[in-house]
């Protein structure tokens, strides 16, 4: 079988999903994904057998993941005939872990590269479509229906896109719909500035492309967006209850510095 080559920022998807497949083995898991931890393994069968092969540094991602599912689950409780868009899904198993009603149309939407990873790895269901598409070509949402309230969930993307593009995006968006939530995530212009050397990055051959200090200003974008609220993240009350104790004590100490305990935000808003 032709192997899938993952290149520059799509490459990003492997250290979020190993924080989702290595969460999964603590004895009280954050997000208790199996699906990660099964194709994590199939991504790369020794990811765990590497130096720190098994920190769980990385468990503010899955906290991050945790409240876009927490803010998802509520959005479709009350709105059960939603239509969600997943962008950037990634190998994410969300629409498994939220297991949504079939009342509503679930999009996963990501590189051609990665919907193909995703069809090898992970199931069908019904009400449930994946879309191989740059989230910079409009013309993806043209394939998804109307006149029905709109999720749009966006992890760990946004800072990758340049401004005009999440403008175009979220304006395309309320544009197209009656009524929905946007949930998203932002780093400030310092990261975004500084993301050319960032190691972390540079691994991976990816950078940031923009960077808000204000993300609830994102609203003035359009009439009809209302920013909500925002999630904790390197600060979580759950990453401080679940997490090991040394990773507990590298979170409180990153904490203190300047600028890091808000350098990933986890906003909402509504239209």
């Amino acid at each position: 079988m032709k192997e899938t080559q993952l290149v520059g920022v799509q490459k990003t998807l492997s250290p979020v999903l190993k924080a989702k497949a290595l969460d999964n083995r603590l004895p009280d898991p954050i997000l208790g994904d199996t699906y990660a931890e099964q194709v994590m393994r199939r991504l790369d069968p020794g990811y765990d057998q590497r130096r720190f092969g098994t920190s769980q540094v990385g468990l503010a991602a899955v906290v991050r993941a945790k409240a876009h599912d927490d803010w998802a689950r509520s959005f479709l409780a009350a709105h059960p005939d939603a239509v969600v868009l997943h962008l950037g899904c990634g190998l994410d198993a969300r629409v498994y872990r939220i297991d949504p009603p079939a009342t509503v149309d679930w999009y996963d939407l990501d590189y051609p590269t990665v919907i193909e990873l995703r069809e090898r790895f992970l199931p069908p269901r019904e009400h449930y479509t994946l879309i191989a598409s740059s989230v910079t070509d409009p013309a993806w949402l043209d394939r998804i229906p109307r006149e029905r309230p709109v999720l749009m969930i966006a992890e760990g993307l946004v800072p990758y896109l340049t401004e005009q593009d999440v403008r175009r995006l979220l304006t395309s968006v309320v544009d197209a719909f009656p009524t929905g939530r946007l949930q998203f995530d932002t780093v400030p212009v310092w990261a975004w500035r500084t993301s050319r050397w960032d190691p972390s990055l540079r691994v991976y051959d990816a950078r940031f492309h923009c960077g808000f200090n204000d993300p609830a200003a994102l609203a003035a974008w359009h009439p009809r967006l209302e920013y909500v609220d925002e999630a904790p993240m390197n600060d979580s009350p759950i990453l401080m209850a679940k997490a090991p104790a040394n990773v507990r004590r590298l979170y409180r100490f990153l904490n203190l510095l300047p600028g890091l305990k808000r350098s990933v935000r986890i906003v909402r808003f509504r239209f």
